[in-house]
Formats: structure tokens, sequence, C-alpha cells
């Protein structure tokens, strides 16, 4: 939302250095609080550490903030601070944590010192951002550099083993650095597919031939042709050790490689003559931007029996397009026998029924309402709820005001309170996040408030719109009224994104034989593999 308001955490620190004159932490409390009601701002969370030096980051309370602001997606914008010596007063921790901050974009905001207003702050935030970026570029080449070393000696960089291999210690003077030696259960797999392949197997017939044979395959699950190709491409296997490629479009210094660094799995001629097979097979590649204009519902449908989604792939030269399960596809009908739906009468009959069954006056007049009655029911759920949670936040913050008086004049002594002083803070931490999900709730509901009649002006347009518009703007059309399409057991199950009325219902199923007039072929010859298409993207 545009209008959301921000969203703040607030930190507060008192030294345990005897000449630290500054607040005390109720005071710099309510002077935080007070900073963040006038500027509009929600506090979400307030962390206190007592007693703690600003020299050091070893502060409790410090870090479980730095560590909430490092989360995927952070529940706050900005930390409030009394001064900028409350967060710290050592000038590397203060560069280094207020340099990971502003890229999470979290800003830290002295209420006190507001440097950042002044052309002289904005100058030393710039001064800041090079020395961070220079110590973060030279650390950087630091480590590549000594990983270079590494593999320049034979020595195992990556984190995971290739399949049919175990990291290996070798002692290298004091230290202790990463090898590779074959795993006696794998390499006989290994082996296997090599034999299998050069005996002119397909990758489809070798995967099923393990999958059959029930050989683990890595990381679990089942076997495949992408799984098969990655084996059969990696040089690894023949003891050659290749580390820092140089990406496309990048300059960088040439790649490591080291032959003979662990024991080979596969011969080296064997291994360049799996490389000339696999070239020979591989079909010409079309964009997935061409392939995929082809398919409508890549990515909605997906088959009932094994979960996994259906994919677009043509036959005869392209001349007969069809949805198929992509585990039948790439592992066999043993793996799941799912059944092939024609591309065009698939997406004929999804089409037709949102705009015959959806898409009309009475229909979209009802959802409206129904919608709209639901958005104001809930806002006024939220509104008496967050009359409430204000009415607690008020009486906690009272409570925790008495608490720090009586510490600070002596009357309890601190560690009877400091257990008391931290449940009060977490509840009240609790309800400020409940109030700002609740008011973020009602923002989100007014937004959404749909006007019927700018609705209704434009129904015959949204009618013509899945058969006159580009692919992309039909997907995302689809998108809107359908969650996914799912297909197995003879019949074909749209679930819808809404309840549509007058049934409200929310779910249709239909006999797969409405879409297929007869059952489709066991086999289907000539699959043009350069248009298969799976949600957007080619495999070959």
């Amino acid at each position: 939302m545009e209008n959301r308001v921000k969203r703040v955490i607030i930190y507060a620190r008192v030294s345990s250095d005897r000449q630290d004159v500054d607040l005390s932490i109720s005071a710099q409390l309510k002077a935080l609080r007070d900073y963040a009601a006038r500027n509009g701002y929600v506090v979400v969370k307030e962390f206190v550490d007592e007693a703690e030096s600003g020299r050091s980051t070893a502060r409790p309370s410090f870090r479980e903030m730095i560590g909430l602001a490092r989360t995927k997606q952070a529940p706050f914008e900005m930390i409030l601070v009394w001064k900028l010596s409350r967060f710290a007063r050592n000038r590397e921790d203060s560069i280094i944590y207020k340099s990971l901050l502003r890229k999470q974009g979290i800003q830290v905001v002295s209420i006190n010192e507001p440097i950042e207003d002044t052309p002289t702050g904005r100058l030393m935030e710039g001064i800041i951002e090079v020395i961070d970026e220079f110590y973060s570029s030279n650390l950087g080449q630091d480590i590549k550099r000594g990983m270079r070393e590494n593999a320049s000696r034979g020595f195992f960089n990556g984190s995971r083993p290739p399949f049919g291999y175990v990291r290996k210690k070798i002692k290298d003077g004091d230290k202790e650095r990463n090898s590779l030696e074959p795993n006696p259960k794998l390499l006989p797999i290994v082996q296997r597919i090599f034999n299998e392949i050069t005996n002119e197997k397909g990758l489809k017939e070798i995967a099923k031939g393990l999958n059959r044979d029930g050989v683990p395959a890595p990381a679990g699950g089942k076997w495949g042709k992408q799984r098969l190709h990655k084996i059969l491409t990696n040089e690894a296997y023949t003891g050659r050790l290749i580390w820092g490629k140089v990406h496309k479009g990048k300059t960088s210094l040439p790649p490591v490689i080291k032959d003979n660094a662990w024991p080979a799995i596969v011969d080296k001629s064997v291994f360049e003559n799996v490389q000339v097979t696999l070239s020979e097979r591989a079909p010409k590649v079309t964009h997935p931007r061409v392939a995929s204009s082809n398919y409508l519902l890549s990515g909605l449908v997906r088959c009932r029996n094994c979960g996994a989604s259906y994919i677009g792939y043509g036959a005869k030269s392209g001349q007969f397009h069809y949805y198929v399960c992509g585990t039948a596809y790439s592992k066999g009908k043993e793996a799941c026998p799912s059944q092939h739906l024609p591309q065009e009468k698939l997406e004929r009959f999804v089409t037709d029924k949102i705009k015959g069954y959806i898409l009309t006056d009475g229909h979209l007049l009802d959802l409206i309402k129904q919608s709209n009655e639901a958005f104001d029911v809930a806002d006024n759920k939220r509104k008496e709820r967050v009359g409430v949670i204000d009415k607690e936040i008020e009486q906690w913050q009272g409570r925790l005001e008495r608490l720090y008086d009586f510490v600070e004049t002596k009357k309890i002594e601190p560690d009877r309170m400091a257990q008391r002083i931290a449940d009060v803070q977490d509840k009240l931490n609790l309800m400020r996040q409940a109030k700002l999900d609740l008011e973020n709730g009602q923002g989100a509901n007014r937004a959404a408030y749909i006007d019927p009649q700018k609705v209704l002006s434009y129904v015959a347009e949204l009618r013509h719109f899945l058969d006159e518009r580009g692919l992309f703007e039909r997907k995302a059309f689809l998108r809107s009224f359908i969650e996914q399409i799912r297909v197995g057991d003879n019949k074909v199950t749209l679930d819808y994104t809404l309840p549509f009325p007058p049934t409200n219902i929310k779910q249709e199923t239909v006999s797969v034989l409405d879409i297929v007039s007869s059952a489709p072929p066991n086999q289907i010859p000539s699959i043009d593999k350069s248009i298969l298409s799976v949600g957007g993207f080619l495999f070959a």
C-alpha cells in the first residue's frame, strides 16, 4: 500500500560505564515513543540492553534486533535510537551494521542527531558506503584467491560432491583439506548409466530402467532425463577438477583445470564418446518465448495421479498439440498412467466456461455484492479489535514504566525485576504487531472495494478479452478466475479462485470425454521436441 504506516522499532541502552550520563531506560523509551507518535510511525517492537557497553556488539537485545532485520521480510523499516552512541560507539561496528541494515532497506535514525537531513550527514553516508564497498570487495577477492589456490593444488572446493563420490579429508600441513573418492555403494550406478548410454539406450529408457529396479536417485525421488544428463556431462567423473568457469558476459580469470585430481569412475575416451552421442541426439532448440506461445494453460493444469504439472508438446512436426503429464512424458506410462488432452479442445473448454458461466451480468453483480459485504464486516471487526488493543497497550506501557521506576529508584533489586520487565516487553511487542496486522488489513480491504457499475461497463470487453488479446494478458486473466485445473481418473476438475453465485461453488468436475471425444493414443510418434514447453520453459 502506498499510504501504509511506516513500521519502526525502538532500541534503548544504558552503559555499564559510570561516566555515562545519558537518559535512563524509561526516559529514553518515553522520548522515542513520543517521537514515533509525532511522526505517525507504528512501533512494532522494543529492544533494551541494560548495563551493556556500546563498544561491543555482544549485547543480547542488539543481536536479536540485527537477526530480525536480516530475515527475508523484516517487519520494520527504521530503528529509532536516543543518540547514535546508543547504537554503537565502535566505528567499525557502526559501519558494518549500518551498512547491513541499509542493504535490507532499514534506516538507523537518532532522534537527537538528525545528520541524514544535512549536507554533512549525506556526505558522511557516502563515505561510509565507499568504505563498506571497499571492505566487501577486498574480502571477496581474498576469498576467491584462497579458493583458486586450493583448486590449483587439486583440492575440492564444493559443498556437495557429485553423485557417486564422497568427500575425503587430506592432511595438508597443519590443515585438513577436501578431496573426492568413489562411493562404493553408488559407483556401480554411475558406471551403469554410462554403459547404457554407450549401448545406444536413450535417457528416457535408462531412467525407466533405474526406477523399475528401485535404484536410488540423487537427493531421493525418481530418475529423470535432466538428472541423467547432468551426470553424463560432468567431467568430474574422469578425475578432472574444473573450478571458476567464466560466465557469459563477465571478464574473469580462466578457470582452474586439474587432471587426475581424484580417482576416475569413467574413462576419458568413454566420456568423450558419450558427449558426441548426446550432441547428435539433441534436437534443434527453439526460443522459450516462441514455443510457450502455443500453450495458454501452461502452469495451470496438474495431474491428479502424481501431482506433476501438465506440459505441452507437439507431434508430427508441430501439426498436432497436446497437454500431457510431465511425469508420464519424462519417465513413461509406468510412472503415471495419465491421459493426453488435445490443446485446442482443452483451452476452448476452459475459456467457454469463463465466458458463459462467470462473465455474466447477474453472476458478477452477485459476486461483487458478496465481496463488498464481506469487506465491510471484516473492517468493522478489525476496527473494534484495534480499539481494544490500543487500551491494552496503554495499560501495559504504564506497567512497564512503573517497573523501570522501581529499578531506578532502587526500591527493588534489578535482578529480581529483569524477567518481569522482559515478559511485559514481549507482551507489548505482540500487541503492537497484532495492531499493525489489523491496520494493514483494513487498508487492503479499502483498496479492494469493488465498484459494481465500473465492472459491468467492461463486461462485454471482458468476454472478448480471452479471444483477442495476447497470450500473456490472457494467461493473467485466466489466473484471476482459476486457481488450478486437475486432470485424472477420466475427470477434469476446475478449482475457481472464488465461490461463484448462484450456487456458490468453488469447484466443478466434468468427464474428460466432454473434452476428448475419443481416448488419446498410447504413443504419439515423431514428437517434435523443439516445441516442448513446461510453464514457459523448454526441455530437450
